[in-house]
């Protein structure tokens, strides 16, 4: 696996069992969106800075983003579709 499919895997798995919806990782580490959903589809090719961003706002190093999935691992799983969470799960004023 190549560098950029590497991170593409990694920051998506790491996202995902956080349960960080995709736009709220790209706000949270000062990217837009459509730039993040080409980070995960190797599309786009993260600066060192922007990989130090990524690592910091999922809480993990730097290295993370370059582990090797094992032989025969699943592809990250994807989060439930839409951007506002539902009703039981927003805050209430």
């Amino acid at each position: 696996m190549r560098a950029r499919a590497l991170v593409a895997y990694n920051v998506r798995r790491i996202r995902v069992e956080r349960g960080i919806p995709q736009e709220q990782l790209a706000y949270d580490a000062g990217v837009d969106r459509s730039y993040m959903s080409g980070l995960e589809r190797q599309q786009a090719n993260p600066t060192i800075d922007l990989l130090d961003r990524l690592a910091e706002t999922l809480g993990v190093a730097v290295s993370e983003l370059f582990v090797r999935p094992s032989k025969g691992a699943p592809p990250p799983a994807t989060l439930p579709k839409g951007r506002k969470p539902n009703a039981a799960h927003r805050k209430r004023t």
